[in-house]
């Protein structure tokens, strides 16, 4: 049997002709798959070409003009005048002082060791460092100087220096040198704004720069006959603040006192209009003159310019009793059987103790002095476990939900920047002896800021604004571009409330510990504070941080301030250091301003 028979395939041989066929229409395929592959490489390179002559023409067009432009020109920048700072009164607190920047074009420069002399005796420059600047063939344009007086270019300008030309770069000025240092802040070297309200609005006071632009040969040197063209600078935007310059150099002047009197490592004090929280005031010692900054010294220039008001935390300690006492009172008037009444009578024990962790106060108690105190007198007083037991008869949802209301634990909204949010522990990791010191003031921290706003939302009727700087921005003609107004952020307790607890802290300044804040004929209210610092985990012996938080008349809230002193030496008391600091700052503002006193007196 056959090989065919077997496949069951019958098998013919190809005719010569039939495989000359064969041959052929492969050829012909083969051929047509190499004229389709060379077909779609070279759809491919045009494709690829046109895109690129696209991108080219249309989408890197302007950037090739100005590369084509720079090569064939040169700038002399037109520096646009940075916007003023003003107080709320219109008090110049920030402005500019005429100065001038020198450049170089090394190419452009004929005769660099005579011009090197010249600008060197002028400007009071290296003679070795100013040759070498003008030698640098590698850069089109060098600065010489930055920022130099207006006699200093009248000396070069007559010299004719070839290669050489200054232009306007004013120099930062502050006629009020140190006043509001770390609220103002200051500008780089570049003039762009580097601390405080200078960086935070820099895009208003900056300005856009203009330019003269010259046409120059291929190194640089200027073409004969050429027409110059003029880029005018875009000055910037004036900014108005909320601050006032006459309370903020009395708050100064007041606590650079309490500072050397108290030989404390640091003082601070906040000003508030209780009204919309705008900020009238912000101190914060030791400082420095903002004409004369330390920029040579970062840790040092770090240290004096950073607003600890609003970026760093501490615990409050008894001033923070305004806000458990706020909390407890507003949970009476909403009927809450737990919350304690103004008349109910609190333990007369000296201590509780929660958790194993015994808290004291700090009075012995001794013959019946604290006994069977009401809330008034335990704010009068203030006695640490009266404090205690509002928080636990509240409960940790409940107080934390006012916790919440005053914004402890988040930002307050300020516009500035660096502001801390403090150090609230979450709820739910809450032991009840550190919920039990919160109620008081400790195991909390919280930003001044943050302490000022929830003192004055407290006893404003419960109105928690986010607190400003900066009232309005506006152009040289006095056109106003951006009104900053009071924003409502939050409500924390009723207005009943709020004179129910205004009318116990006004009794803490007659007939408690803020006596020293008293002022005949004006109802000044307010809230002693001593708390003890803490380092590496431990209480610090002999280190505290006295403050006050006080207001005035205390039937109408219209001023707050609160007042920090950190370890002062000798007496520490709130009661003793800060307190008496408030009453020099009101007694200032009352003179300052004329305010009558209250009707019928204190």
């Amino acid at each position: 049997m056959g090989a065919g028979e077997r496949d069951g395939i019958c098998k013919r041989k190809l005719s010569p002709e039939e495989q000359n066929i064969k041959r052929k229409e492969f050829s012909l395929t083969v051929l047509r798959k190499r004229l389709l592959a060379t077909g779609l490489a070279i759809t491919f390179l045009f494709c690829l070409f046109l895109a690129r002559f696209f991108y080219i023409q249309i989408v890197w067009k302007d950037e090739l003009r100005y590369r084509a432009l720079d090569q064939w020109t040169r700038e002399i920048p037109v520096n646009a005048g940075r916007g003023n700072i003003y107080d709320v009164n219109g008090e110049l607190l920030a402005g500019n002082a005429a100065a001038y920047s020198v450049y170089a074009r090394a190419n452009a420069v004929s005769d660099a060791e005579s011009e090197a002399r010249v600008l060197a005796e002028a400007l009071s420059l290296s003679y070795l460092e100013t040759l070498e600047k003008l030698g640098d063939k590698s850069r089109s344009e060098i600065a010489i100087a930055r920022r130099v007086s207006k006699e200093q270019v009248r000396r070069i300008s007559g010299a004719a220096l070839d290669g050489v030309y200054y232009a306007r770069d004013d120099r930062r000025y502050y006629p009020y040198g140190a006043l509001a240092s770390q609220v103002l802040g200051f500008t780089s070297y570049d003039g762009s704004g580097s601390t405080g309200v200078e960086q935070y609005y820099d895009r208003f006071l900056a300005g856009k720069r203009g330019g003269i632009l010259y046409e120059t040969d291929l190194v640089g040197v200027d073409l004969e006959g050429a027409v110059a063209a003029y880029v005018p600078a875009e000055d910037g935007l004036n900014v108005r603040l909320t601050v006032d310059y006459r309370i903020q150099s009395l708050a100064e002047t007041v606590m650079e006192q309490a500072l050397h009197e108290h030989d404390a490592k640091a003082v601070q004090a906040i000003v508030l209009n209780v009204k919309d929280f705008s900020v009238l005031a912000m101190v914060n010692l030791p400082s420095y003159d903002l004409n004369d900054i330390p920029r040579d010294d970062l840790a040092r220039l770090n240290a004096l310019s950073r607003n600890a008001l609003v970026s760093d935390i501490y615990e409050p300690g008894s001033t923070f009793k305004i806000i458990t006492a706020a909390a407890n009172i507003e949970e009476h008037l909403r009927g809450n059987p737990n919350a304690y009444a103004t008349n109910r009578i609190f333990s007369s024990a000296r201590t509780r103790t929660v958790d194993g962790t015994t808290i004291r106060c700090w009075s012995d108690h001794a013959n019946g002095k604290h006994a069977g105190q009401t809330l008034a007198e335990a704010l009068n007083n203030s006695c640490n476990p009266c404090f205690v037991d509002i928080a636990l008869a509240l409960g940790k949802q409940t107080f934390y939900n006012y916790l919440a209301a005053f914004r402890f634990g988040r930002a307050t909204g300020i516009d500035f920047s660096g502001e801390a949010i403090g150090m609230l522990l979450p709820e739910s990791t809450l032991r009840d002896c550190d919920f039990a010191r919160i109620g008081f003031g400790q195991t909390i921290a919280v930003t001044p800021l943050q302490l000022a706003c929830a003192s004055a939302a407290a006893v404003n009727g419960g109105y928690y604004y986010a607190p400003r700087l900066v009232a309005e921005i506006f152009s040289d003609d006095g056109s106003v571009v951006q009104t900053v107004r009071p924003t409502l952020v939050a409500r924390t307790v009723g207005e009943e409330t709020s004179r129910i607890l205004s009318s116990m802290l006004e009794g803490v300044v007659r007939d408690g510990s803020g006596k020293k804040a008293y002022i005949e004929g004006y109802r000044v209210a307010g809230k002693t504070g001593t708390a003890q610092k803490y380092e590496n985990g431990r209480i610090a012996p002999g280190k505290y941080v006295s403050s006050f938080v006080g207001y005035f008349p205390a039937n109408d809230p219209q001023y707050l301030a609160l007042v920090i002193v950190d370890e002062p030496q000798g007496a520490y008391y709130g009661s003793t250091v800060a307190a008496p600091c408030a009453k020099q700052l009101f007694e200032g503002m009352i003179g300052a301003f004329g305010i009558a006193p209250a009707e019928g007196g204190a």
